[in-house]
Formats: C-alpha cells, sequence, structure tokens
C-alpha cells in the first residue's frame, strides 16, 4: 500500500472521501530512529571498484500526510565526523580540509521543499543538500515499506531511498590522476538510504 493517497484530478472530493482509514493513520510526526537506520553512500575508487561508507551519528524528523503528499516533509542533520568506511586512515583523509573539512563544515543538513507521489509504494522528495556551506537541490526517490507497532508500542514506518549527485557541485573536487588514465575517487557519488522512524506521542 502507498503511505499518500492518490487524488484524481477530476474528482478531488470523491477521492478525498475514497482515502484509506489506515493510510489517513499514519499522518503525524516522526522522528528518525538511527540505532535501526542507515544514511549510506558508494563512491567508485580507481575507476575499477566501490568503496561504501556511511554516517553513523544524524538526526531527523518526518511529518507524514496520509491523504497529500503534498503536505509530507523531511529534515536530516548529520555529523560528518561520524563517517565510517571501514577505514581509520581513508576516514581520516575524508575529514580533512581535501574533503568535508569537518572542523570548519561539522554538518550536512537535508531540508525538503516538496514531495510527490509517483504511485503505488514509490514516491519522490526533493529539498536542499547543504555541505562545505553550499546548498544545492536534492531529489530522492523513496520506497514506503509499511507500518508497524513494535514489541514496545512504538509506532514506526520504513523507507528506502536512493539519489546520485555530482560531489564537485558541492566544492568536493579533490582527486588524483591515474597513470592509466582516469581518476583516483569519482565525482558521481551514489546515496542509499534506510530509514525506521517513530511516530511521535
Amino acid at each position: 500500500m502507498s503511505i499518500f493517497g492518490r487524488k484524481d484530478s477530476t474528482d478531488t472530493t470523491a477521492s478525498a472521501a475514497a482515502v484509506n482509514p489506515d493510510l489517513a493513520a499514519l499522518t503525524g510526526d516522526y522522528s528518525i530512529d538511527p540505532a535501526h537506520s542507515t544514511l549510506g553512500f558508494v563512491a567508485r575508487h580507481a575507476m575499477v571498484t566501490n568503496v561504501k561508507g556511511r554516517f553513523l551519528d544524524f538526526s531527523g524528523s518526518l511529518h507524514l500526510d496520509g491523504t497529500d503528499p503534498s503536505a509530507s516533509s523531511a529534515s536530516i542533520d548529520v555529523k560528518m565526523d561520524s563517517i565510517d568506511t571501514g577505514s581509520a586512515d581513508r576516514d581520516g583523509h575524508l575529514k580533512s580540509a581535501d574533503f568535508f573539512k569537518t572542523d570548519e563544515f561539522p554538518a550536512m543538513t537535508f531540508r525538503s521543499t516538496s514531495a510527490e507521489a509517483l504511485g503505488g509504494d514509490d514516491y519522490r522528495i526533493t529539498g536542499d543538500l547543504s555541505i562545505l556551506g553550499v546548498t544545492k537541490p536534492l531529489t530522492i526517490d523513496l520506497e514506503f515499506n509499511g507500518a508497524a507497532k513494535d514489541p514496545f508500542g512504538n509506532e514506526r514506518v520504513g523507507f528506502e531511498g536512493k539519489a546520485e549527485i555530482l560531489r564537485s557541485e558541492w566544492g568536493l573536487t579533490w582527486n588524483a590522476a591515474l597513470e592509466t588514465g582516469g581518476v583516483l575517487v569519482s565525482d558521481k557519488i551514489k546515496l542509499n538510504f534506510d530509514i525506521s522512524a517513530i511516530k511521535n506521542p
């Protein structure tokens, strides 16, 4: 089922009356549960393999509207010092002035500006991604994975998402040329999200 009711543009009154009450019940404010969520990324290394990483320290909130996708929103704050690629040396380099300059820019943020249903369990959210003091639009395709009440009484919703960026657009331009041609680190970065969020009381 889709978290967003789909409106018939020719008959919004009938469409509103036909909204599934289970979907409408999901409307509300949620807090992202970082212990059960992942904010990850993938970069091409030396033109031959993928290096995966994630951020371990982040927080965020969602406002979901089960009947009107345009009324939904999301906000995420990430502590850049929490970057983890499985290599302490590589993580240190990513935190340095060559990349994220975490001493000067300790946070990365995303603030949504619009949301829309794409049909079924799919929807799209667009917002402003800020890195290194540079803010540019980012569009994320999301799949709604469902809703459930956990054994502790928390009402949860889950989403998976993906997006792609060119890191150079945010000023992340460091690279090294390879003798065989090409560069050490790809400009294109794949982003992936696995989000579990708890409904606020």
